[in-house]
This record gives C-alpha cells, sequence and structure tokens, in this order.
C-alpha cells in the first residue's frame, strides 16, 4: 500500500482537490486498492470544514465529488503515516520540512515536480479571480498521471507479501 497526502494551506482548496482528482485517476488506472490518499493543511482556520464551494463546482463539473472531504491541519504523525506528503506550493513545503521529524522517510516535494516542471507551485486560487479553480485544476491534472505512474513502479519494485528472508 502507498498513502499519499496532499497539503495546501487551509485544505479547502487546492489539496481536496488534488485527492479528488487523483483518486478518479486511480480508479480509472485500477490502483484505488492498493494507494490511499489524504489531504491537509499546515494551518488550522479551515479545520472540519467541507471544501470552498467553488473547488467542488469545479470538481463536480468533471463528474468528481469532493463534497464529503473534511479539512483537516498537518501533524507530525503524517511524516510517519504517508510515503508521500506533497505540498502545492513552496511556501507549504518549507512548512513541511520544518515540521519534519530527523526520521522522517517519506517523500517531501511539490505536486507539480510529478508533472515534469520541478519547482512549480499550484497557485492559491481562494482570493483569485473565477478562473483560478479552473486552473488550479488544470494543474493538477498535469501532474495526477506522472504521480500514478510513480506509484505504479513502485509498486513493482515492492515484494509481494510473504515474499522475503525467512
Amino acid at each position: 500500500m502507498i498513502r499519499i497526502l496532499f497539503v495546501c494551506l487551509g485544505n479547502i482548496c487546492r489539496s481536496p482537490t488534488a485527492e479528488g482528482i487523483v483518486r478518479a485517476r486511480l480508479q480509472a488506472a485500477g490502483l484505488a486498492d492498493v494507494v490511499a490518499l489524504d489531504s491537509c493543511g499546515t494551518g488550522r482556520w479551515h479545520v472540519d470544514e467541507s471544501p470552498d464551494p467553488r473547488a467542488q463546482a469545479e470538481a463536480r463539473a468533471r463528474g468528481i465529488d469532493i463534497a464529503s472531504l473534511r479539512a483537516r491541519q498537518l501533524c507530525v504523525d503524517d511524516f510517519q503515516a504517508f510515503d508521500y506528503v506533497l505540498a502545492m506550493d513552496a511556501d507549504n513545503l518549507a512548512h513541511m520540512r520544518r515540521m519534519a521529524p530527523a526520521d522522517c522517510q517519506a517523500h517531501l516535494g511539490l505536486l507539480l515536480d510529478f508533472a515534469g516542471t520541478p519547482g512549480r507551485s499550484v497557485p492559491d486560487p481562494y482570493y483569485g479571480a473565477g478562473d483560478g479553480f479552473a486552473n488550479v485544476f488544470a494543474l493538477i491534472e498535469e501532474a495526477a498521471d506522472g504521480l500514478i505512474e510513480s506509484c505504479r513502479q513502485r509498486l513493482e519494485t515492492q515484494p509481494e507479501p510473504g515474499d522475503g528472508a525467512r
């Protein structure tokens, strides 16, 4: 099982959108039962809230339902519980790196690194114009296939249960 956590600032726009998009792509790829997803925010302003209505509308327009997701805040335990902890932008990545324990084994990085363009951020659409959510959706879609391919490769190299030294 591979576990992926998507991280943004408040966990109501970008990271739940990423969770919804990647979940849909995993289902289409037949990998939904071997890759677990979650999302959170580095801030606590929106804990227990649903995703922003604009994010929900953008996802719904593409056949993805994120309405049941609830915001939560990143915690130290997440660095042990997840294999990938992926930030939407450089500020949240820096926060994650400061917070990660010294023995963290998770891959910490930017989601858009999986789009083949390292260092790019998914901009926060919260205060922007209405098309910001469509832009976020398009950027996350760019990275989704690369992330899923990375998961597929990792799964292929993992030993089968019961294999290994006796």
